[in-house]
C-alpha cells in the first residue's frame, strides 16, 4: 500500500529543517576545526567557572561603573534550613535594591544593649583567669566578704570603707591584670609600731636605746630606807640571719643604773650592809648557731655571757663595801638535734665559768673574791615525742660538776659539788591562743664538805602565753635555780621565781603592762627564808616605730625571817625609747 501524498511531504519538510542549519554552519565556518582541550576550569562546579574571570565577556573594564547587582549571586547552601535558603535567594540580583552605608547596629559593642537582639560575644579569657561573674542589678544586696586567693594564708578581703578615698593603684601593682600570676602577699604586721630594722647582707639588725630617769625610795634595800634619784641607760641589739638553711641569732641586752646619792658608810655605829656607791651594771647576751646537716640532723651551739652584781639586800653582799663587786658568768654549749620521725633527741655538752672582781672596801683596802670563782662542766639531754600537732611531751636530764679555784672558801668550807636535775613536761600550741612550755621535776646537789648538807628540792619551769583577745595577752613564767652562797654553814640557795604579766592595748599606740612577781630564796642549812614581792605597772605611748615614751611605777618588798633584813622600796621612772 503506497503512502498518501500528504504524509510524504511532511517527512521531506522535517528533513529540510534539519539539513539547512547544518549547511549554513558549513558555509560560514571557513576556519579549520580544532578539538577542545581539557583544562582545570572544566572541573569547577561553580556557575561561570568554565571560563577564567579575566576572559569573561561581561568582565568589568576601567572607567565603566558597575552596579553591585552585576556580581553573580551565590547559590543557596543545600544544608541550610528553608528560611536561610529563602533569604539567600532573596539576595539575587533580580529585583534587588542597592544598599549604601553601614547597616543598623554594625558598631555595637559586645556588652550593653543591642537593638538586633543578637547573642552577645563572650570575652576571651587568658589561661588561669577566673571567669567573671554577672554584675548584680539595682537593689541587690552587697556580696559577702570572701577570702582573697593568695600564696600565703587565707585573708578576708577588706570592707569598702578601708579602701575608699585612697589613691588609685596601677592594675599591675594591685595584681588584678587578667592572666597575671598571683602576687605574694606580705605577712600581717602584728606590731605596727615595732622596730623594722635594717639589712646588712643577709642579716636583719634591730637596735634600741632606752633612757630613763626617776626616783628610788630605797635603792640599797636597807631596813631603814634611804632614797636617791636614779637614771638608767639600757641598750639592746638583735641580729638574725635570713638564710634558707642554717641559722645564727645574736641577742644582746644591757643596762646601767646610776644613782646620784651615796649611801651611808655606817649605820648605828656598825658598817653598813650596803655599799656607799650603789651603781650597778647588768648585761645578758647570747649567740645561738645552728648547722643543718640534713633534714633530720642538726648541729647546735651557743655562746653566752652574764655581767651583773649581787642583788641589793642579799646576805652575800659584804659589809663595809665602797661599791659592788662585779661578776661575769660566761660559757658555751655544743650539741646536736636528731629527729626520728616523731621522736626527737637533743643533747649538748656545757662549759661555764664564773669569776668575781675584788671587793673595794670603804677604808681603801681590797678583798679577794677568788674563793667564789669556779668552773662548771656538764651535759644536758632532752627526749621528746610529737604526740599530735600542738602537743609535744618531753623528758629532760641534766648533770654537772663545779670546781672552785680555791678548795676552801673564806669560812673554811669546801664547796666543790656535783648535781643535776630531772624533769618532765610538754610544749604545746593550741590554735595560737595558748602556747608555751611547762615542766616539773626534782633537783639535788651534793658537796664534798661533809658539813654541808645535800641541797635538794622540787623545781618548776615554764613559760605560757595566753592570747585572751586581740588586745589582751597574759604571760606566765616560772623558774628554779640553785645558786652559790658565802653564808657560813649554808649549802646554797634554792631560788624559785613566779611571775604573771598582762599586756593590754587601749589603742595600737597606747599599751598598758601590769606585772606581778613572787619569789622565794631558801638558804638551806641556815634556816633562812626570804620572800620577795614586786608589783609593777607600765604605760607605753608609741609615737611611731622609732620613738616610744614609757612610764614605770614599781613597788618591791623583801620579807625575811632574819631580824633587820626585811625592806621595801618604790621606784618611779619616766623615759624614752629610741629604736630602729
Amino acid at each position: 500500500m503506497g503512502s498518501s501524498p500528504g504524509r510524504g511531504r511532511s517527512k521531506r519538510a522535517h528533513f529540510l529543517r534539519a539539513a539547512l542549519p547544518c549547511l549554513a554552519l558549513t558555509v560560514l565556518g571557513s576556519g579549520p576545526a580544532v578539538a577542545q582541550s581539557l583544562t582545570p576550569d572544566l572541573f569547577n562546579p561553580n556557575r561561570g567557572g568554565f571560563v577564567s574571570p579575566d576572559t569573561l565577556p561581561t568582565r568589568r573594564t576601567a572607567g565603566v561603573p558597575q552596579a553591585p547587582s552585576d556580581a553573580l549571586p551565590a547559590l543557596p547552601d543545600p544544608n541550610a534550613d528553608l528560611r536561610k535558603r529563602q533569604q539567600t535567594l532573596a539576595t539575587s540580583r533580580v529585583g534587588q535594591v542597592p544598599t549604601y552605608g553601614l547597616p543598623a547596629a554594625t558598631g555595637a559593642s559586645s556588652s550593653g544593649y543591642d537593638s538586633l537582639n543578637r547573642k552577645r560575644q563572650q570575652p576571651k579569657l587568658y589561661p588561669g583567669q577566673p571567669k567573671p561573674k554577672r554584675a548584680a542589678g539595682p537593689g541587690s544586696p552587697p556580696p559577702p566578704a570572701t577570702p582573697v586567693t593568695t600564696l600565703g594564708p587565707p585573708r578576708i578581703a577588706p570592707p569598702p570603707s578601708e579602701t575608699a578615698h585612697k589613691a588609685p593603684v596601677a592594675p599591675a601593682m594591685a595584681g588584678n591584670v587578667p592572666g597575671q600570676p598571683l602576687r605574694r602577699r606580705l605577712k600581717l604586721d602584728e606590731d605596727p609600731f615595732g622596730a623594722v630594722g635594717d639589712y646588712a647582707g643577709s642579716f636583719l639588725i634591730k637596735g634600741g636605746l632606752e633612757l630613763s630617769t626617776g626616783y628610788d625610795t630605797n635603792p640599797a634595800r636597807l631596813n631603814k630606807p634611804v632614797g636617791s634619784p636614779v637614771y638608767v641607760v639600757a641598750p639592746d641589739l638583735l641580729v638574725v640571719s635570713d638564710w634558707e638553711r642554717h641559722a645564727l641569732v645574736a641577742d644582746l641586752r644591757g643596762s646601767f643604773s646610776g644613782y646620784t646619792n651615796n649611801m651611808p658608810a655606817t649605820i648605828n655605829g656598825f658598817a653598813s650592809p650596803s655599799p656607799v656607791e650603789i651603781d650597778r651594771p647588768d648585761f645578758t647576751g647570747h649567740v645561738d648557731g645552728r648547722v643543718d646537716v640534713d633534714r633530720d640532723f642538726k648541729l647546735t651551739s651557743q655562746l653566752r655571757l652574764r655581767l651583773a652584781t649581787d642583788n641589793p639586800g642579799s646576805p652575800n653582799v659584804q659589809a663595809g663595801l665602797q661599791k659592788y663587786p662585779v661578776y661575769a658568768a660566761y660559757g658555751a654549749t655544743v650539741g646536736f638535734d636528731q629527729t626520728f620521725n616523731r621522736f626527737q633527741v637533743a643533747a649538748g655538752a656545757t662549759v661555764d665559768r664564773t669569776a668575781y672582781t675584788d671587793s673595794k672596801l670603804t677604808d681603801g683596802s681590797t678583798f679577794s673574791n677568788n674563793d667564789r670563782d669556779f668552773n662548771q662542766y656538764g651535759g644536758v639531754g632532752r627526749f621528746s615525742y610529737d604526740l599530735k600537732p600542738g602537743l609535744k611531751p618531753f623528758v629532760e636530764i641534766q648533770g654537772d660538776t663545779r670546781v672552785h679555784d680555791q678548795a676552801a672558801d673564806r669560812n673554811g668550807y669546801f664547796r666543790d659539788s656535783n648535781g643535776g636535775y630531772a624533769k618532765v613536761g610538754s610544749s604545746f600550741e593550741f590554735s595560737r591562743i595558748l602556747t608555751g612550755e611547762i615542766s616539773v621535776g626534782y633537783s639535788a646537789r651534793s658537796y664534798t664538805d661533809p658539813r654541808l648538807s645535800q641541797l635538794s628540792g622540787f623545781l618548776t619551769t615554764g613559760s605560757l602565753i595566753w592570747n585572751a583577745s586581740g588586745l589582751t595577752t597574759v604571760k606566765f613564767f616560772t623558774d628554779t635555780q640553785i645558786a652559790e652562797t658565802t653564808v657560813a654553814g649554808s649549802s646554797g640557795v634554792l631560788v624559785r621565781t613566779y611571775s604573771a604579766e598582762v599586756d593590754h592595748d587601749f589603742r595600737r599606740w597606747l599599751t598598758a603592762v601590769g606585772k606581778f612577781t613572787y619569789g622565794t630564796l631558801d638558804y638551806q642549812g641556815q634556816n633562812r627564808n626570804d620572800k620577795t614581792y614586786s608589783l609593777e605597772g607600765n604605760l607605753i605611748y608609741k609615737l611611731n616605730r622609732n620613738i616610744w615614751i614609757k612610764g614605770t611605777l614599781r613597788h618591791d618588798i623583801l620579807d625575811s625571817n632574819q631580824a633587820g633584813s626585811s625592806s621595801q622600796g618604790t621606784v618611779v621612772m619616766v623615759g624614752v625609747r629610741l629604736q630602729n
